[in-house]
């Protein structure tokens, strides 16, 4: 009998509610390989599609194709799947409901509190790096929270309750005292520009007979508090507002809708102020006793003003909201003279919270966060720069209290807790970690612990920096740059489920996309972002740069690699042509500054008219060798200065392969045929212009060999020479990697493909500064910025130690390592291909993909090898071994392989 389909869901998630498109995705598992499936869509016992018969090769989602799905609609909906053989099996069906679909469906009005404007703090690169900054105490500067009441009546007979809710700025939502919904930080940080993602929450049992009471609690958020690099303030507006609409239904069929409007009344908050870089100051003596519920008396409370009905950026928050993830408990607490530092044994993100076992009324407790200590455990702020305070206040009321910061979150590893009267125990504080709530579905695990250290850093750095969008780091910037996410992507797809979270961050890239082309180097991008750029000059005036807003088409690319989903090619496609085109046109108009006033013969006019080359580029940002010795500030611009001629068209091909390619999915072949002609034009100008004879480039730096071979820049017959001359550089360097950004993501794996395996081992397994072990044995949790963000000697730079973009190498433990390959979109087929070579005894790792958990189990002795491998039903595996491949019946399957040479623990340079 055919087993049942499992695990149903819905735009990649269980039982949704607030689904946001009129086209939703379907999938689930089978135990069997697919042939066939049959879908059935239903609200109130109406059939709105019954598919029929779909035949399906793989097990990319099944997009609905009925009739067109109403607003704040609840769905039922089966699955039944046909097997080869030509068997069915049984139905299984689970749930989903819509949102608001339609701006139209909002009638409520935005309304803002009582308040007083944020301080608009506008600061500069130049002033970050002068040291410059306030004056003045947060409390002086920063604002007080809002708090928002409102009183509705719920007749007899209410069955079904949906609260749509969102705010600029950030908030928190209950019903009768009781919280909506468990998100955080709602509703996120969004391009507030053009879209504000709204949340959809069933509310049906906080609701009573009669009165009831809706409450929120409003902060300035990413919205009006300090952001970005230069942590300046009000980037999207100083005023923060709020919007709702509570939709009840009744037995007998009538509906309520319950909106914000003049009928609030709001209040300052007990929050002094609340920002996200700062920190919060929490004063438990000013929470009104039972403002959340019904009897509290609200008649000194004010008025709110209505702002407008603009609903036309409303947009269903789509994904996974910020949760809390996980706690973590201290490893150790030390007492000094300047407060008790508590030690969580793991850069975290999140927020601390405190049990409190005695206070008295106005007692100050002061909680200060950092990622490090110095070498001898004293306190040390690692992160420097503008209103990067991390430190929360708590002003107690007297007795005993819990308190947990609300409308905040920082980076660290360590809290220092000041103002105790009584002694800390370790049962008395937790580090609550916050993450956009994402479905972990991999694993990796090695004979060597430094290697599975390896991975968790990796790990925690992208859940970390997975909170709302993909940041670059949790404390100083947490701006979502594209250079970091188009590095990191192919790791964070094995990792965890994905897709949502990053198909609403490039709902905000596009969103953000120039009307000329550019994509910019971060999103969501602000206009105060626009400002400073216009105003500043260098790498500080940068507003498109290649490889960061090549993200637009790696990261979707990517996306459709491991999943086999359309749908991301369909939404982004556009904008990669607009950026494509721009690329064209400033290579048509520009030259690099190498060649101005130079005198170019015809070809040479033809060839750069073709490379997009010119302009500032951040290039192989952060390349270890221009850093070293050097100033921050003076260094930062040398790798740039180098190699952005040379990886700008790089990065142009490879953008416009990928379009090619995107286009051939969705059957716009002329384009296809266009771009690919256009990419075969610029990598045959690039190599007329900067490769010669000897397939040398004109920088004698690794990243730009690596980058030029993998984006296959390079002419065939030239290869072996250019691959040479890579191995040299490293080898000059001792077995030491001299990439950055831009380039590390592919350094081992062009080795691997090139026959210099041995060399990328030996990186691999280099533990002198600068190499991914170097940092896991000077006691790394996390991954770093920079590969000398603590040296040798104990000095520590002002650099995040929370930076997934140098994990990118993640990719490789699972690919190559442990040698899960997809072959093909979505892992129709794949190839298992362990390295015996690596100098491990065993590893063990596994991968979430559209059919399944695809796992490995491999382990060495002598000359032989003993290979597990569980394959889900439906996929085409081969397992790959050095007399050639067999095919893996899906299932778990064991096999003994001879393995031949294997490597020594002395290929571990």
């Amino acid at each position: 009998m055919t087993v049942a389909p499992y695990d149903l869901r819905v735009e990649y998630l269980r039982a949704p509610i607030g689904v946001g498109t009129r086209s939703p995705r379907f999938s689930w598992f089978v135990d069997h390989a697919r042939a066939a499936c049959q879908l059935e869509v239903s609200t109130a016992d109406t059939v709105v599609w019954a598919s029929g018969e779909i035949r399906i090769a793989d097990a990319a989602p099944v997009v609905y194709a009925g009739e067109s799905l109403t607003s704040n609609t609840a769905y039922e909906w089966r699955v039944r799947s046909r097997a080869a053989d030509g068997e069915w099996s049984d139905w299984a069906g689970s749930t989903f409901e819509t949102s608001l679909l339609d701006a139209a469906d909002w009638v409520a009005p935005w309304i803002e509190p009582v308040q007083q404007d944020a301080v608009v703090e506008r600061w500069s690169i130049v002033d970050w790096v002068r040291g410059l900054g306030p004056d003045s105490a947060p409390e002086d500067r920063l604002r007080p929270t809002q708090l928002l009441r409102q009183r509705f009546e719920v007749g007899p007979g209410a069955v079904r309750a949906r609260l749509f809710s969102t705010a600029r700025g950030v908030y928190s939502a209950l019903i009768n005292g009781r919280r909506s919904d468990d998100h955080v930080l709602a509703p996120g940080f969004d391009s507030y520009e053009h879209r504000v993602s709204f949340s959809s929450a069933d509310v049906t049992a906080s609701l009573v007979e009669g009165e009831n009471i809706l409450a929120v609690a409003l902060a300035d958020g990413w919205w009006a508090g300090r952001i970005g690099l230069t942590g300046s303030s009000a980037q999207f507006g100083a005023r923060t507002s709020a919007i709702w609409q509570l939709h009840v239904d009744y037995a007998d069929g009538t509906t309520q809708i319950v909106t914000s409007g003049a009928d609030v009344r709001s209040a300052i908050g007990p929050w002094t102020y609340a920002d996200l870089f700062v920190g919060e100051r929490f004063d438990r003596r000013a929470v009104p006793a039972g403002w959340d519920r019904a009897g509290f008396d609200d008649d000194e409370w004010m008025p709110v003003a209505e702002a407008g009905t603009d609903h036309a950026a409303l947009t269903p928050f789509r994904g996974e909201p910020i949760r809390r993830i996980l706690e973590v408990r201290p490893v150790a607490l030390v007492e000094t003279a300047q407060g008790t530092i508590v030690d969580f044994g793991q850069v975290l993100v999140g927020r601390v919270r405190l049990r409190l076992r005695d206070t008295t009324a106005g007692q100050r407790v002061a909680i200060e966060h950092t990622e490090t200590l110095t070498a001898d455990g004293s306190w040390f702020a690692n992160i420097v720069g503008i209103n990067k305070e991390q430190t929360d206040v708590f002003v107690a009321a007297g007795g005993p209290d819990e308190w947990e910061p609300e409308f905040t979150f920082h980076g660290f590893r360590y809290a220092r807790v000041r103002g105790l009267t009584t002694e800390l125990a370790v049962d008395d504080v937790v580090a609550v970690v916050l993450a956009s709530d994402l479905e972990q579905t991999g694993s990796f695990e090695a004979s060597d612990p430094r290697l599975d250290r390896l991975h968790q850093n990796v790990v925690w750095s992208q859940r970390g920096n997975f909170l709302s969008v993909p940041t670059d780091c949790p404390q100083r910037e947490r701006a979502g740059w594209t250079g970091d996410i188009q590095a990191f992507v192919g790791a964070a797809t094995n990792n965890a489920q994905v897709v949502s979270f990053l198909e609403r961050w490039l709902d905000n890239l596009r969103a953000d996309q120039l009307p000329d082309g550019r994509i910019p180097i971060f999103s969501p991008r602000s206009p105060f972002d626009a400002e400073a750029a216009a105003k500043a000059h260098g790498i500080g005036s940068i507003v498109a740069a290649a490889g960061w807003s090549d993200a637009i088409a790696i990261v979707p690319w990517t996306l459709y690699e491991r999943t086999g989903d359309r749908r991301v090619l369909e939404e982004n496609l556009d904008a990669m042509l607009r950026w494509i085109e721009y690329q064209r046109a400033t290579a048509a108009a520009e030259l690099p500054e190498s060649l101005a006033g130079a005198d170019l013969d015809a070809p040479r006019v033809r060839a750069q008219a073709l490379l997009y080359n010119s302009g500032a580029q951040f290039g192989d940002w952060l390349t270890p060798s221009t850093m070293e010795g050097r100033p921050m500030h003076e260094a930062i611009g040398i790798a740039p200065a180098l190699t952005g001629e040379y990886l700008a068209p790089m990065f142009q091909a490879n953008t416009l392969t990928i379009a090619a390619r995107a286009a051939a999915v969705l059957g716009r072949e002329t384009e296809a045929a266009g771009l690919a002609e256009r990419a075969a034009q610029v990598r045959m100008a690039f190599a007329a212009e900067y490769v010669d004879a000897d397939g040398d480039l004109p920088v004698r730096l690794q990243g730009v060999y690596v980058v030029a071979l993998a984006f296959d820049m390079i002419p065939a017959e030239l290869r072996a020479r250019t691959a040479a001359r890579l191995g040299e550089l490293i080898r000059e360097r001792g077995n030491r990697l001299d990439t950055g950004f831009l380039s590390t993501p592919y350094l081992l794996d062009v080795l691997c493909e090139n026959e210099y395996a041995d060399v990328a081992r030996a990186l691999l397994w280099q533990s002198e500064m600068p190499s991914w072990l170097y940092e896991v044995d000077r006691g790394a949790t996390t991954i770093w910025e920079a590969w000398d963000a603590i040296s040798p000697d104990g000095q520590i730079r002002p650099m995040s130690l929370n930076h997934y973009a140098p994990g990118s190498v993640d990719d490789f433990l699972y690919r190559q390592v442990a040698g899960i390959r997809s072959t093909a979109p979505g892992y129709r087929t794949a190839v298992i291909a362990p390295d015996f070579e690596a100098g491990l005894d065993h590893v063990r790792a596994h991968v979430g993909t559209p059919y399944g958990r695809l796992a490995v189990h491999w382990s060495v002795a002598g000359d032989a090898a003993s290979v597990t491998v569980d394959v889900p039903h439906g996929m085409s595996a081969r397992l790959a071994m050095y007399q050639g491949e067999i095919a893996l019946e899906a299932g778990r399957s064991r096999h003994t392989l001879p393995i031949g040479r294997r490597a020594s623990a002395s290929a571990r340079v």
